[in-house]
């Protein structure tokens, strides 16, 4: 025959013991010689400090204080409990200091991850304004493809991350920064650049291109846009940043379609010339990324709210 031999469970701690609040005030009580200042000092009415007492005896199921038009006075158990409390509310305040010394050591660090455009052409200005509001924040930063961010985030390898997809990757949430267009761009001796008419996005698709490489947030607006015209042919070069990509293409090595971001000085200067594509959408949104139900906290959120706006 079996049966449950064990027992009621305790009541919790919690239930037997006065809050700190109440402790709080038993020492103010203690060290005032008065309800009335205890009460002012800790910012309370006296009648909700005298409830407070009332409640902290009818607990412990001893008296505490004695009243009187003299003052207050703490009984023998009074002073016995006050001790213990003393001790319990220092424990207290050795919790705190060391939860905001870890905060502190928290909040004086921040790591960033970043896809190549955003970090190159973005970012720089961002953490600018970040400095101006948190001089004492040493940031850290590390770049890669979108991909890349993704895991870093994954890894908790990086308070906050920044991605150039075409949506947020799956476990992360995000909030859109800016946005960005994809340009077609050759040097100016390329047979394109003499064009009158439009590219047709069939002939686009299937030229040898200049390309970032697979996971990169570019490829992947380009490899959505071209899928339904035959799909990218195989690149000419693969490269893994865009200052490679748009070197090579100043260089007259090919065509490549490049972040409007990263490609202003070189147009301006005609080093660099766009070429139009018909009836081809090559825009993409720039996201801060973090990992999903993780909203980023302290200088993660203030350069999250600096990049939204406009900082």
């Amino acid at each position: 025959m079996s049966g449950d031999s064990s027992g009621p469970l305790p009541t919790p701690l919690a239930h037997r013991v006065p809050d700190l609040g109440a402790l709080e005030l038993l020492l103010a009580v203690a060290r005032l010689g008065s309800l009335g200042r205890a009460a002012r000092e800790l910012g309370i009415t006296q009648p909700a400090a005298s409830g407070r007492v009332r409640a902290m005896e009818r607990l412990l199921g001893v008296a505490l204080v004695e009243r009187s038009p003299r003052g207050s006075r703490l009984t023998d158990a009074g002073v016995l409990v006050t001790d213990w409390a003393r001790k319990v509310v220092e424990a207290a305040e050795a919790l705190d200091a060391g939860a905001q010394a870890l905060r502190g050591r928290r909040d004086s660090r921040l790591r960033v991850a970043a896809s190549m455009t955003i970090a190159e052409y973005l970012l720089p200005g961002w953490l600018i304004a970040l400095r101006t509001e948190r001089p004492g924040t040493a940031v850290s930063l590390s770049t890669g493809n979108s991909a890349a961010v993704a895991e870093r985030l994954f890894a908790g390898q990086a308070d906050l991350g920044f991605v150039e997809g075409l949506d947020v990757p799956a476990g992360l949430d995000g909030a859109v920064v800016g946005r960005d267009r994809l340009v077609v761009v050759t040097a100016p001796g390329h047979p394109w650049a003499r064009r009158r008419a439009p590219l047709d996005p069939a002939e686009l698709a299937a030229t040898p291109l200049i390309l970032r490489e697979r996971g990169s947030g570019t490829r992947q607006v380009l490899d959505a846009a071209l899928a339904t015209h035959g799909g990218l042919a195989e690149p000419l070069l693969e490269l893994a940043s865009t200052t490679a990509a748009k070197a090579a293409a100043v260089s007259g090595a090919g065509p490549s379609v490049l972040s409007e971001l990263a490609i202003g000085e070189e147009l301006a200067a005609r080093r660099l010339v766009e070429i139009p594509v018909r009836d081809l959408t090559l825009s993409r949104a720039l996201r801060a990324v973090w990992p999903t139900g993780h909203r980023p906290t302290g200088p993660a959120r203030e350069l999250l709210g600096l990049t939204r706006s406009g900082g």
